[in-house]
């Protein structure tokens, strides 16, 4: 599918769901209009407050926040996953003694750490950090661990008869073989990065779009709230995007990649 087309057809189902919610929340076709909007607010009020915060610029600080709390939860908790990953997979003994404790460490529900995390450093950024790198940690850690442990064992037999010693292995078997799946990881671990900055914002903080959502529910700004997670929904993308371009750059030698980034 022609990029054009892939855009027209996403832009159209944005263009549905906004006609649908307007619709529902303005006429009684669907039920109590006064029901509707009272739930769920209108578009044009959404976007009223959206364009309220850029206008007079107080997003930006919010949106900083929540940017630099986002990208440190994301790239702590990628290197020291991608690092741990290749080490374990590489050390299968030391994977096997440390399997349980990683297994029961993924099963913490993370809402519960946030609490302990405020405790520990305070309502500054790095508790939300804290809790963005136990999100991003195991998702990135466990496909990277599986992306080395998948390495093609006919290509790596050929390898090590053509000389190559455990450096050349790493950058020329293992890495490549790894990268897809850590790529794979990154764009879903780019939105727990987020959502663990905002989860946190949300529990405690002075700024950021949690702390936004959380004001404007807490005076039942139900427009407010909507606004906050478009906000958050496009910051996500964003982002997203930038790892989009960092894959299609790394991945090159890929078919689908080396064709799309001509």
């Amino acid at each position: 599918m022609r990029r054009t087309s892939l855009l027209l057809m996403q832009g159209a189902v944005a263009v549905v769901i906004i006609a649908f919610w307007q619709i529902a929340s303005t006429t009684d076709l669907i039920g109590d209009p006064n029901n509707i909007s009272f739930f769920f607010s209108t578009p044009l009020a959404v976007a009223a407050q959206i364009w309220m915060w850029f206008a007079t610029g107080t997003i930006w600080h919010h949106l900083g926040i929540t940017l630099w709390e986002s990208v440190l939860a994301f790239v702590i908790g990628s290197v020291a996953a991608v690092g741990i990953g290749f080490w374990f997979a590489r050390k299968p003994r030391l994977a096997a003694v440390f399997d349980p404790y990683v297994k029961a460490a993924n099963a913490l529900p993370r809402v519960v750490l946030a609490p302990i995390f405020t405790l520990w450093f305070g309502l500054g950024i790095w508790s939300k950090v804290a809790l963005g790198v136990t999100l991003v940690f195991f998702i990135v850690f466990f496909n990277v661990y599986q992306g080395v442990k998948e390495v093609n064992t006919t290509i790596l037999a050929n390898a090590r008869m053509l000389g190559m010693n455990d450096r050349q292995l790493l950058r020329h078997v293992y890495w490549p073989s790894a990268l897809s799946w850590m790529f794979s990881s990154l764009h879903v671990s780019v939105g727990f990065a987020v959502v663990g900055a905002v989860v946190g914002e949300y529990l405690g903080a002075a700024g950021g779009l949690g702390y936004l959502i959380q004001q404007a529910e807490g005076v039942f700004d139900v427009a407010g709230v909507f606004a906050g997670m478009v906000v958050l929904a496009a910051f996500v993308l964003l982002i997203d995007w930038i790892v989009t371009l960092a894959e299609r750059r790394l991945l090159v030698w890929r078919p689908e990649f080396s064709k799309s980034g001509r």
